[in-house]
């Protein structure tokens, strides 16, 4: 990464980021008296998330290299650990893409990406920039946090460097894992009911072999969430995590038309901790939730929020148009810009904490409700409906 020297402006220092590595790899940090935040270089992942107060609690996110090192195997950094931007692109490349170099998820999460920081009154902020060069698009990211505050500000400019509209995928693709991804313990809740099982082409319900998870859900089923068919005849509740570890997932949900700020969360009752996301649906109406429950209990599950139902490859995304009657991916005008908004934040939960009924963005605040419990936490960057 390119990192700048100190400049005075005005009331704002532009700082040289706090450097620090992640499992090998170069990376920035950005803190406040509540959080600290590791920020790869490679695709501004983000990597670990650690609570100031008690820096011995997991981090909720995903970590692939941990987890391997913990089972005595070989530890090899994933690109997907943990929150990663998938743009422009977000599944699988056709071939032709392939031969052109183009990977799956799109080329931001393998770039590697300039920062600078700034410091201003209360807020920390970091700024990550790329050219994307395949599909001829620039990345902007800004990352903030605000003194007192359990919570990130994530803003993204995607910009076209080509002269002509484009249709275009993207998708945040954050993935918790164990130790605070629980067997059942953790459960997940967010702001949508209309939902369908991935509809897989491969018909055998197991991995390639026997020994991998297998697969607890029909394919193509419309269901409302939380309560999916399965494929044993039984129902499924999406919200736990299992107990009985030896399964695949994988569905989408329609965010509620009704909303304007969609949210998600994964809950650790036990250990009284949240993680959540607040983001608007008109960026993301699609939540794809998959999860990874093997035997060995390091666990993964995603809870992706993006512009199409699936990680499925551009021909698919753009030649299915809608689904559920909302669309499945972005117009980015020719010459022009496109934004998206959104924050997370991860924080300590009363007991009786069990199941989120709503998170509401308001008044510079976000209210975590909970049969008839609640959870304040101050957010004065927060988004408001519009």
């Amino acid at each position: 990464m390119t990192y700048r020297l100190i400049l005075l402006l005005g009331a704002a220092a532009v700082l040289a980021p706090a450097q620090a590595t992640f499992e090998g790899q170069p990376a920035v940090m950005l803190s406040n008296d509540k959080l600290t935040l590791t920020i790869l270089g490679q695709g501004t992942g983000f990597a670990e998330l650690l609570l100031k107060d008690d820096p011995s609690l997991p981090s909720p996110l995903w970590n692939p290299a941990r987890m391997s090192r913990e089972l005595g195997r070989n530890a090899t950094f994933n690109p997907g650990t943990g929150h990663f931007l998938c743009v422009d692109g977000f599944g699988p490349v056709s071939s032709e893409e392939r031969a052109a170099g183009l990977p799956g998820h799109g080329e931001a999460h393998l770039q590697m990406f300039d920062a600078h920081s700034l410091r201003q009154a209360r807020t920390s902020e970091v700024t990550l920039v790329a050219k994307l060069p395949i599909v001829q698009e620039s990345v902007s990211r800004r990352v903030r946090m605000v003194d007192g505050e359990n919570v990130v500000y994530v803003d993204t400019t995607l910009e076209n460097l080509l002269g002509f509209d484009r249709p275009v995928n993207w998708a945040e693709h954050a993935t918790v894992g164990s130790p605070f991804l629980e067997s059942g313990v953790t459960v997940f809740d967010l702001s949508g009911s209309r939902s369908q099982t991935r509809p897989y082409a491969d018909p055998n319900p197991r991995g390639q072999n026997q020994n991998q998870s297998q697969r607890r859900l029909p394919k193509g089923k419309d269901f409302t969430w939380p309560m999916a068919p399965g494929i044993d005849g039984k129902t499924v509740d999406m919200r736990q995590t299992p107990n009985d570890a030896h399964y695949l997932d994988h569905a989408t949900t329609l965010l509620d038309p009704a909303r304007q700020l969609e949210w998600v969360t994964a809950l650790n009752p036990k250990s009284r901790l949240i993680l959540g996301y607040v983001f608007r649906r008109d960026e993301y109406p699609w939540l794809q939730t998959w999860g990874n429950y093997p035997a060995s209990g390091k666990f993964s599950r995603g809870m992706e929020f993006g512009t199409q139902p699936y990680d499925v490859s551009r021909r698919e995304a753009i030649g299915m148009g809608s689904m559920f009657g909302a669309p499945t991916y972005r117009w980015l005008p020719a010459k022009g810009k496109i934004e998206s908004h959104f924050l997370f934040f991860y924080a300590h939960v009363p007991e009786g904490f069990a199941k989120i009924d709503d998170v509401r963005v308001a008044h510079g605040q976000i209210v975590i409700e909970s049969a008839g419990k609640r959870v304040t936490l101050a957010a004065s960057l927060a988004m408001t409906e519009r």
